[in-house]
């Protein structure tokens, strides 16, 4: 492939791989694809590493890891099982949230909740305000020296087994400058999850609804200003697109991988269907779509290890590589015949699970409208 990889690199990559071989292995992974369950237990060897503190600066207790190894890292996990991945990378992400946003002391706080073997989520989307965060409805009341958040949030992932959260929340009735972002610790009382949700992919990530009935967090858990969530939640979602594109590299590679495998394999017509030039065709054409992302990621990665919020390059990243593994992943099973609809096969997996990339953090069409308007405000006619 093209991305030259650093000796480092190479031996992180082959860290998470040899854990992941162990301990993430298909029929594990089958058996908690079909119950739909998030067992917090299979993540004790990830936190035993540190993967979930990986690009975490080292004064608040992480390994220092940059974007581009962390995503090369995440890559790989993905190729195991994306909804494991994402799991993990929620939780960084949150925590790189409070660190772009919040004081010193407050993401020394959060890392010390995540650190031990913890998980966390961002808490912004709601029944009614996906796309648009604007809408958001749940309440920030200034009581005194705290707050009082009520209301619901929606599709949050790692929503049950989080013990602390980044929300977003409106502290005043003024569209977007009126949302607030919060530290929330679980153990303060009234916060409940809703059912895990039944997902097409993505089974063993899990995602609920997360209900906050009077709950009390002092004002110095806000981040920033009041006024200043809804940059919170667009930083925030900067950097998970780039990420949610990190882990559709790991499910395309892994769909080449097995469609490769497969293709020498199956023999038709006295030969393996590799020599055939249809299948050549797709083959190459998924080649092509694998690497364009990799490349693609890598340098977006690059970007923000160099303090870019890449706010136009994020979304064509996003857009590009989730809509990439779409096609390359129906390629997969249409490789696989009548075997890859079969839940024997990994590929039918690996399409169920990358749909939803087209729609979280931000929908593709969302995204090509950013695009735009980055290009309107970058021109002068």
């Amino acid at each position: 492939m093209a991305l030259q990889y650093t000796e480092e690199q190479k031996e992180f990559i082959k860290m998470v791989k040899d854990f992941a071989d162990e301990d993430l292995k298909p029929k594990v992974i089958q058996k908690y694809d079909e119950l739909g369950e998030c067992p917090v237990e299979l993540f004790k060897p990830a936190f035993d590493m540190g993967i979930h503190m990986l690009e975490i600066p080292e004064e608040y207790g992480g390994a220092g890891l940059s974007y581009e190894t962390t995503a090369m890292i995440f890559a790989k996990l993905a190729e195991y099982d994306a909804g494991y991945a994402i799991t993990l990378v929620s939780t960084f992400v949150a925590l790189r949230s409070v660190m772009l946003a919040g004081t010193e002391a407050q993401a020394q706080h959060f890392a010390d909740i995540i650190a031990p073997g913890a998980f966390a989520a961002f808490a912004l989307s709601e029944a009614n305000a996906g796309t648009d965060a604007g809408s958001v409805k749940a309440t920030a009341v200034r009581d005194g020296d705290d707050y009082i958040l009520n209301g619901e949030k929606a599709f949050i992932t790692n929503g049950s087994i989080a013990d602390v959260f980044v929300g977003v929340f409106r502290t005043a009735d003024t569209g977007n400058k009126g949302l607030s972002a919060f530290i929330i610790e679980k153990d303060r009382g009234g916060i409940t999850a809703g059912k895990h949700e039944d997902k097409m992919g993505l089974r063993l990530s899990n995602t609920t609804n997360v209900n906050f009935d009077h709950v009390r967090v002092p004002a110095t858990n806000r981040l920033g200003k009041e006024g200043a969530g809804f940059k919170v939640a667009l930083n925030s979602l900067n950097l998970s697109r780039a990420f949610v594109a990190t882990l559709a590299v790991g499910i395309m590679q892994r769909a080449v991988d097995e469609s490769v495998k497969y293709a020498k394999m199956r023999q038709q017509f006295g030969r393996p269907i590799i020599k055939f030039e249809a299948v050549q065709e797709m083959l190459a054409n998924m080649a092509i779509q694998l690497e364009t992302s990799q490349l693609l990621v890598n340098n977006t990665m690059k970007m923000m290890d160099n303090d870019s919020l890449v706010r136009k390059e994020g979304a064509m990243t996003k857009t590009f590589v989730t809509d990439a593994v779409q096609k390359v992943t129906s390629d997969a099973v249409q490789i696989f015949g009548g075997y890859g609809v079969s839940k024997e096969y990994p590929v039918e997996k690996l399409m169920r699970d990358c749909k939803v990339f087209q729609i979280f953090e931000g929908t593709n069409q969302i995204q090509r409208v950013t695009i735009a308007n980055e290009l309107d405000h970058e021109y002068e006619v």
